[in-house]
């Protein structure tokens, strides 16, 4: 390390101590919480019940979030520990020709509703994530959904924002702070999936 980074180094030291010690607190917080683990159950019943019914579950977020719906919506479609039959799981900002094209002529709040009008089907569930729960366009994928008869995940930050009363199960996770919030939602998310999985393929 070179005498330049030496100078730093107390800081860098300090910023990943600080921040690891915030993640572990809020998982902790989670894990004490049995309002947060009913609603993970919930969510992961939700699933279940959608893909034992030949349902599928969409998911979308903004920036950090979509990347997590992404990442989550893959763990579906492609596997999470079990080699398996493939499940109907899917990202809705993935089409870039659709989301720049409708972002274009309708508006970016309507890239989301305008594909769960397509798509989305009584019995299909939304995952729709927001660390402030206030974004316009996931608010109205959530309109949108529920008027498919679609049920509504909401993942979200402490205060769970206007998402509050408008998901049908809201994992709102006790944190401020978006880093820490997304941290927590892979998290949440990876057990939903590991449960979906075990409870659909006999997996542990």
């Amino acid at each position: 390390m070179t005498k330049e980074n030496l100078n730093f180094a107390p800081v860098m030291r300090q910023i990943i101590t600080n921040s690891i010690s915030a993640s572990i607190a809020v998982k902790e917080q989670i894990l004490t919480s049995d309002v947060l683990l009913d609603a993970i159950e919930a969510a992961a019943a939700a699933f279940i019940t959608a893909f034992r019914a030949g349902g599928k579950v969409l998911f979308c977020g903004n920036g950090g979030s979509a990347a997590d719906a992404q990442h989550l919506a893959a763990e579906l479609s492609g596997r999470f520990y079990l080699n398996r039959p493939a499940l109907f799981a899917e990202a809705l900002h993935v089409n870039t020709s659709y989301l720049t094209a409708v972002g274009n002529d309708y508006g970016f709040d309507v890239v989301y509703a305008r594909m769960i009008e397509a798509a989305g089907k009584p019995g299909d569930v939304l995952v729709a994530i927001s660390t402030s729960g206030n974004s316009p366009n996931i608010l109205q994928a959530i309109e949108q959904a529920r008027k498919s008869g679609m049920t509504v995940i909401g993942m979200t930050g402490e205060q769970g924002g206007k998402m509050r009363n408008a998901c049908d199960v809201l994992i709102n996770v006790p944190s401020p702070d978006t880093p820490r919030i997304q941290e927590a939602h892979i998290l949440v998310g990876h057990i939903v999936c590991q449960i979906t999985e075990a409870v659909l393929f006999g997996g542990d």
